[in-house]
């Protein structure tokens, strides 16, 4: 069969870094108008969402800086609906972690992009949704036991077909979720964003010709993985092998292991997850395409931030599980905070065992630390619920101080700020600060973890996924470890993942973990910031 990137020729550097940068900025673009456009807090003012450009052949060949969780699964999600026929104007949606997707929040739509009737590639979006239904409001329980008890699976479907709405899947979804207005808001503005995709990309084709978009699809994936193959090929070859863990997972509190072996053979890498945990019965699960995210993510940390991050890129690496384990879980397994927590852990172990030949930062905090709250509003009973990952501390490296306040490897958002999460939810913030007590000390200290506390106002559930409340994120190079995360209701210490009705006036405080330092400490430190400097609420993204 002959490909689009068979037709397509060589184009010369200088176009090529024209035309890669336009097909970038396409996917800023569409990020753009996914976050101005939407509804929920969550993507309008968390930017959890992402955007990116695939080829016809459902090879990833640009991406916004956004969500590495998503940006690395997004692929398969094109491949499953490109297999299903689309046509031009339509818009496909789906959420099913075993059929391209991530976790049940997480919903893809897939746009086909059309020139003269032709399929020449496809624009995608994943946005987070505050709440999917399921067993308790913001469709991220701690104590799911199978998916179908974490909200509604939504398999490959048209949302919009020959430019029209498919109102009965647009109903359908809204009726399975808590807050139905908010899920046809984000919807209708991931819609927005791939037919913004489509116009930018027949702009660019009237003005430099078809042939030549097409051949600036398969030269930047080309280029991808010419520059992945010859960073790679600098690295010693070898077998380098790191142990990690996740935290229990909701049914009980005993480590799970999470075991990899690295080996680099010429301008190849092999991740092998052989001798990882077998699926366990909480939700810290992992769909392959997950598990994929994260050694994307480990091995673009290796690249240099002028190297495109595309299909090409991550051609160099193969990766074996073990199906049915912990990293590779199937049907019908629980696996919303595999997404968040266990994909963050995976991470931090690749890097671990490639540290070994790579000169990396210390670990940082190591979770997402999930808080999601859910209930009645009081005035008029309807529902609400607020979904945020918190930020904490970064590692240090052998270039400098590890960030304080920062989201740390698979997530990479914004906080809600106090104003609007007050405005929107009956929660009020009581603290929220830097806690300096828990950086790694180092010749370069570590970045401090936060703490947020948040009461509630109305009878309410909490639902929390951490990590890195038992192990401590290691430092490098003989520099400390951060501290642990806390996580209390009322001062009282809760496990990791954890799932409670709470009454109004509850006080919830949250305790990021900080980063590693790097580095041997200094005999005698100089003075370091005092805890409790009040930060700002437009910290936290990096």
């Amino acid at each position: 069969m002959t490909t689009h990137a068979d037709r397509a020729g060589a184009l010369d550097p200088v176009t090529m870094s024209v035309l890669a940068a336009a097909l970038a900025g396409v996917a800023d673009e569409m990020g753009t108008v996914l976050v101005r456009s939407a509804y929920s807090s969550n993507i309008k003012e968390r930017r959890d969402c992402s955007a990116a450009l695939f080829d016809a052949d459902a090879r990833l060949v640009a991406q916004a800086a956004h969500i590495p969780v998503h940006l690395g699964a997004m692929s398969e999600s094109v491949r499953v609906v490109a297999a299903r026929g689309p046509a031009p104007g339509d818009v496909w949606v789906l959420n099913d972690p075993f059929t391209g997707g991530n976790h049940l929040p997480d919903i893809t739509l897939v746009s086909p992009v059309d020139l003269d009737g032709e399929i020449i590639g496809y624009a995608a979006t994943r946005a987070h949704h505050s709440d999917v239904g399921g067993m308790r409001p913001g469709s991220m329980p701690a104590d799911s036991r199978e998916i179908y008890q974490e909200g509604l699976v939504i398999p490959p479907v048209r949302l919009v077909a020959a430019d029209e709405w498919a109102n009965d899947v647009l109903d359908l979804i809204a009726a399975n979720s808590r807050t139905p207005d908010l899920r046809r808001g984000d919807l209708r503005a991931q819609v927005a964003a791939g037919r913004l995709a489509g116009t930018r990309l027949r702009e660019i084709a009237d003005r430099r010709g078809r042939d030549l978009l097409l051949a600036a699809f398969a030269e930047v994936i080309r280029y991808g993985e010419r520059r992945a193959r010859q960073v790679i090929a600098g690295l010693p070859d070898g077998r380098y092998e790191a142990a990690g863990e996740i935290e229990g997972d909701g049914v009980t509190d005993a480590d799970i292991p999470i075991r990899v072996a690295v080996t680099i053979a010429g301008d190849g890498i092999t991740i092998d997850f052989t001798g990882t945990s077998p699926a366990v019965p909480g939700n810290v699960n992992c769909p392959l395409a997950v598990t994929r995210s994260a050694c994307c993510f480990a091995l673009r940390v290796l690249l240099g931030a002028d190297v495109p991050a595309n299909d090409g890129t991550y051609a160099p690496m193969t990766i074996i599980t073990e199906p049915g384990s912990l990293v590779d879980a199937r049907r019908p397994a629980a696996v919303v905070a595999g997404n968040v927590e266990t994909s963050q852990r995976v991470a931090d172990t690749v890097l671990l065992a490639l540290s070994q030949v790579a000169d990396l930062p210390a670990q940082g905090q190591g979770t997402m630390n999930n808080l999601v709250l859910g209930g009645r509003r009081p005035d008029d009973g309807g529902a609400w619920t607020y979904y945020e990952t918190l930020a904490g501390g970064q590692g240090a490296s052998s270039r400098g101080p590890g960030e304080s306040g920062v989201h740390v490897g698979m997530t990479n958002t914004l906080n809600t700020p106090i104003e609007a999460l007050e405005l929107e939810y009956p929660l009020r913030v009581e603290r929220y600060e830097l806690d300096a007590s828990t950086a790694g000390a180092g010749r370069h200290p570590g970045g401090a973890g936060i703490v947020r506390s948040i009461r509630v106002l109305t009878p309410a559930t909490v639902s929390l996924l951490t990590d890195r409340r038992r192990h401590r994120p290691a430092g490098a190079a003989g520099g400390e470890p951060g501290a642990c995360g806390v996580n209390e209701l009322d001062g009282t210490v809760l496990p990791p993942k954890a799932s409670r009705a709470v009454p109004a006036g509850a006080l919830i405080t949250i305790r990021t973990p900080g980063g590693g330092g790097w580095g041997p400490p200094p005999r005698q430190p100089g003075p370091r910031p005092a805890p409790g400097n009040l930060i700002d609420p437009t910290v936290g993204r990096r």
